[in-house]
């Protein structure tokens, strides 16, 4: 679990991430690579994100509530 703050549009919110480790390798110059995948589920008009349109059968296009995905990868200088 990573706690920070996320900024989407100026407005800034406290956000829990759940982060899984997707593995690491070490590159030919002898850095390590590590992946990662973090996750957070988060109401958009919180951040002032309200578009909205419906389909023809009257559901939501973009529902309220929104998964945020991140895939990061990051390097250990030697």
């Amino acid at each position: 679990m990573l706690e920070g703050d996320l900024t989407i549009r100026g407005i800034t919110k406290r956000t829990n991430f759940n982060v899984i480790l997707g593995g690491q390798t070490t590159d030919s110059q002898g850095r390590v690579h590590a992946g990662f995948k973090a996750n957070a589920y988060i109401n958009r008009f919180d951040y002032n994100l309200k578009w909205d349109k419906k389909t023809e059968s009257g559901g939501m296009v973009v529902d309220k509530m929104v998964n945020v995905t991140l895939n990061l990868e990051f390097i250990k200088q030697p």
